[in-house]
């Protein structure tokens, strides 16, 4: 992501960071995902979710990676309870071959909002400022594209299709399927901010990575958003 007054970048330090803005709802958005991989920049606090996580910093473009990670999970058909126990800890979309544990992302100081490590570039997270999938309202998905290691989780995210499932597992076992009903390829500049975070009035799931080709200092100039509802 970018800077709170940049909100395509994400901040120098840490690549794969996503920057958060959202000033005009008083709430912070994810606004594009930096770091080349993990797609999102601010995350919006509509509605239901916590706001702490374990991740790393805000994300910047770039076909690098942020650095600091976290751990999360879990669900069930109709959707998640609102315990700790509802918190999910895996997703998978078995169509584009994806599957991974979830760590926990919340905002960093400066409102930013966390993405998983450079380090730990296989590992995707939920934005806990927003529902977990399965509750009322649009849960947040973010994961790298690529790090400076290499591949990372949502490498192959692009290859998405209208009515693929990703199911998200709870850490009680209990597993919330989705259908995606659209995906888009959005410059950073123009970031959907309401789009992606607002409440939602079912269970909603956004999954987010970097996307497109590279501005003049390296960082991918695009997120690639993909949408999706709970599976009838």
């Amino acid at each position: 992501m970018s800077p709170v007054n940049s909100p395509v970048r994400r901040p120098r330090t840490p690549r794969t960071s996503l920057p958060a803005l959202l000033p005009a709802l008083g709430i912070a958005v994810l606004l594009t995902v930096t770091g080349c991989s993990s797609g999102q920049q601010a995350a919006a606090k509509t509605g239901s979710g916590g706001s702490g996580g374990s991740g790393s910093s805000s994300a910047e473009a770039g076909g690098t990676p942020s650095d600091s990670g976290g751990s999360s999970g879990s669900s069930g058909s109709g959707g998640m309870g609102e315990d700790a126990a509802t918190e999910p800890a895996k997703v998978e979309i078995p169509s584009v071959g994806i599957s991974s544990e979830l760590m926990k992302l919340g905002l960093n100081d400066d409102g930013t909002v966390e993405v998983p490590p450079a380090e730990k570039g296989m590992t995707a997270g939920w934005y806990t400022g927003n529902p977990a999938p399965g509750q009322k309202g649009a849960a947040v998905i973010i994961g790298h594209n690529d790090t400076r290691f290499g591949k990372a989780v949502f490498h192959d995210l692009k290859k998405i299709t209208k009515g693929a499932e990703i199911t998200v597992t709870g850490k009680d076992g209990a597993p919330v399927r989705f259908t995606v009903t659209n995906t888009e390829s959005v410059s950073k500049n123009t970031f959907p901010t309401d789009k992606v975070y607002k409440a939602t009035d079912t269970p909603t799931l956004r999954v987010i990575t970097c996307d497109g080709g590279f501005d003049a200092e390296g960082h991918p100039v695009n997120n690639l958003i993909v949408y999706a509802k709970l599976a009838a």
